[in-house]
């Protein structure tokens, strides 16, 4: 149960990621299909820190996001998020981009929130019990400058991934690096996530790591989509490929074939396991999402949709106006190599 190591990570957690303080509300949100012992933990630490730990557990929903609606209490929930100073979400289902989600971004300026969808006391302990934090940091503000330089990116993979598209200077170059302590968005440490000029990517993307949803786990082979100005026009890659295209077109929301965003995977714990969270900071790879994107990553509007899946690219090598930044996961830029805590 790793029951030391675990109290050791949520303290962490709690204490160094999200520098709660005492007279704080800090909610934890969770599911039916939960991990209730690092619930638990994670509660208990806020609470030795003289905070107030708000435990809310419900049904565990159909979808994720704005597609849970129907299956979740929304105007209970998004009235104890209001109130919240810190929000932690370990849903199996997540509640990113639902309507709770989204009023309580929008109205309460105070709320620190974190992603962390299907955690278990394991991944928690790996990959923020572990990670030194602040080594990570510097090489990935320094990452993430780059990007709000340039003006177009390429990716490839092994796999078969060769894919282009231009930069938006107004979207946001979002660093999750342990830094929960302001008000906003966050995620688990170790992902930098771009979102691209709508409509400008084009070229081919090639999943051979987790897709979630609808699967939960990676691909039996590969999933490849073609992307012509940032939307889907075909998949291919077996059975696999039919569900997943079928999955996104049930939905009858033409956003949900648009391309949304893509991330790096920057945490030195991580190891493909078939949890998305996890896998999408696997050393070295981008991760792509589909679909919805927040107003507050691309403003003014963000990108419409009804839900929002991701899928894994490993080994990704990437070029920032023509210059090579990563070859096959690994930092070849001289400057970003020396400030890298992975070699």
């Amino acid at each position: 149960m790793l029951k030391f190591e675990l109290q050791k990570a949520a303290d962490k957690l709690v204490r160094e990621i999200f520098a709660v303080e005492p007279g704080e509300t800090v909610v934890i949100t969770a599911d039916t299909m939960s991990d209730h012992t690092l619930v638990d933990a994670v509660a208990a630490g806020a609470y030795s820190l003289g905070a107030f730990p708000m435990v809310i557990t419900i049904a565990t929903p159909e979808s994720v996001g704005k597609a849970a609606d129907p299956d979740i209490p929304v105007e209970a929930l998004t009235g104890a998020l209001l109130g919240a100073d810190v929000w932690i979400e370990f849903n199996h289902q997540w509640l990113l981009y639902s309507t709770p989600f989204e009023a309580a971004m929008e109205k309460n300026k105070k709320l620190r929130y974190m992603c962390l969808v299907d955690f278990t006391p394991d991944l928690l302990v790996r990959t923020v019990g572990n990670v030194e934090t602040e080594q990570l940091q510097v090489f990935m503000e320094a990452f993430a400058q780059r990007h709000r330089e340039a003006k177009e990116m390429r990716v490839t993979t092994p796999a078969g991934t060769d894919v282009s598209f231009r930069l938006d200077p107004t979207h946001v170059v979002a660093v999750d690096c342990g830094k929960a302590g302001v008000p906003g968005m966050h995620m688990l440490t170790g992902q930098l996530n771009v979102v691209p000029e709508f409509g400008t990517v084009n070229g081919k993307i090639v999943f051979d790591g987790t897709i979630t949803p609808p699967f939960g786990h990676i691909p039996s082979q590969p999933v490849v989509l073609t992307i012509e100005n940032g939307k889907i026009v075909k998949f291919e890659g077996g059975r696999e490929a039919e569900e997943y295209e079928k999955y996104l077109k049930d939905f009858n929301d033409e956003g949900m074939l648009k391309m949304a965003h893509i991330a790096y995977g920057f945490n030195p714990g991580a190891k493909l396991t078939g949890n998305v969270v996890e896998d999408e900071r696997v050393w070295g790879c981008t991760e792509w999402g589909i679909g919805y994107v927040s107003p507050m990553d691309a403003p003014p509007a963000g990108q419409d949709a009804v839900s929002h899946t991701d899928g894994i690219c490993l080994n990704s090598s990437i070029w920032l106006d023509g210059q090579q930044l990563m070859a096959e996961g690994k930092i070849v830029d001289p400057v970003l190599y020396e400030l890298s805590p992975v070699k």
